[in-house]
């Protein structure tokens, strides 16, 4: 085979390489769609099971309040962009039993967000017009992306005066498992998708009250053709506080550790 026949012959190689590699990831990109993990009809609800983590007596009692919200599906309208969007209402209720979840209250508002769903990722809005990229094609595991790349710096500020949001925009969104299971409030829950957002800890548990301590977890959980079932969402650091009894030398300090941030774990219960 001369040189040139030689270089034909790589060359049409290289195409089918190339053109069969494009047509398995296009394959790939069909098998799940954003919306089947965040399917949107008017009146789709589901029930979530929330505990509540606030910090609580300037910091130095830490209180779980425990909840369900409901989040119903309302009517597409157009988001901050002008984009077509669907809306979503949020409901709670507090509970008489926590082990039963009895309700004690009837449904009260509780607040609303956009979902925008883009030709390769999905994206909600929240009560503080805070945008997330919570879902990117392709859906498979690994795959990663700048989730939070739309936020400001310090996002939750001045509500809460901690240094753990400073850097979310630079949070890397990873695909962890896409066909796991979920068991929750008695049932299991298949085909689901892990979004692991990110998974910080620095002297947790927090067992020294001399040393600044934090916590920065997000975590969800979607299963297909249900929508998100499991989600954890904690932001929070520990000051140390030193408070001065001796000037010495050398210098003797007493602490008084404070806590400012929160934390939410939710998971699904009900679903229509």
């Amino acid at each position: 085979m001369n040189t040139r026949h030689l270089l034909s012959t790589f060359l049409i190689i290289t195409l089918v390489i190339v053109f069969s590699n494009c047509k398995r990831e296009t394959e790939e990109f069909q098998t799940a769609a954003l919306t089947d993990y965040v399917p949107l009809q008017p009146g789709k609800y589901i029930t979530y099971r929330l505990d509540s983590t606030v910090f609580v007596s300037f910091g130095r009692v830490t209180e779980v309040h425990k909840y369900q919200v409901k989040h119903v599906v309302d009517q597409e309208i157009t988001d901050n962009e002008g984009r077509p969007a669907w809306r979503v209402f949020r409901y709670i209720r507090d509970s008489v039993d926590a082990s039963s979840w009895t309700p004690a209250q009837p449904w009260t508002p509780f607040g609303s967000y956009m979902v925008t769903v883009l030709n390769d990722q999905l994206e909600i809005t929240d009560d503080d017009n805070l945008r997330f990229i919570k879902l990117h094609l392709g859906i498979r595991q690994g795959n990663t992306w700048k989730g939070n790349i739309y936020l400001p710096t310090n996002p939750y500020g001045p509500a809460y005066n901690f240094s753990v949001d400073d850097a979310m925009d630079s949070w890397d969104y990873r695909y962890e498992e896409t066909d796991g299971v979920l068991t929750a409030g008695g049932k299991t829950y298949t085909d689901v998708l892990t979004v692991e957002e990110i998974d910080e800890k620095e002297n947790y548990p927090a067992t020294d009250p001399s040393s600044y301590a934090s916590q920065t977890r997000s975590v969800e959980k979607y299963s297909k053709d249900i929508g998100l079932v499991y989600r954890e969402y904690f932001l929070w650091e520990q000051q140390p506080n030193p408070v001065l009894v001796s000037p010495g030398p050398p210098a003797i300090y007493n602490y008084d550790p404070f806590r400012i941030g929160f934390g939410i774990k939710m998971w699904i219960i009900d679903h229509n």
